[in-house]
């Protein structure tokens, strides 16, 4: 994506979200907002939320292969947002809260701060 300057190194910045989780928007014109992270970009610090950040894009038609055709038009998706404008919801008391890891059977596993219950369930 050509929106930003890669910061760090693969493996280098884990991201406090991941793809699948519920977060709250903290900041821009989303501000208050509840969505699930669609994509995680950590070498960008960036998250994209569904519905958080809808941007109209100008697209040609395109015909990658005979059968397959891509529509023309405006085509509205959801762009990356900054990684600390969002707060991870907690699945099991439904608030906004930090996460914080303990070891669970030899792995590092998430925990909801306000209420102590585990958020990562495998």
């Amino acid at each position: 994506m050509g929106f930003a300057k890669k910061r760090h190194e693969p493996g280098t910045f884990k991201l406090p979200v991941r793809k699948g989780d519920t977060v709250l928007v903290l900041a821009g014109k989303d501000n208050g907002k509840r969505g699930r992270i669609i994509e995680s970009l950590p070498r960008l610090e960036r998250v994209v939320v569904e519905d958080v950040n809808v941007v109209t894009r100008h697209q040609k038609p395109r015909s990658l292969q005979p059968t397959a055709r891509q529509q023309a038009g405006r085509v509205h998706k959801p762009a990356p947002i900054h990684v600390s404008n969002v707060q991870l919801v907690c699945p099991n008391c439904n608030e906004p809260t930090r996460a914080t890891r303990k070891e669970v059977e030899g792995h590092s596993t998430r925990f909801c701060r306000k209420c102590g219950e585990q958020i990562d369930k495998k």
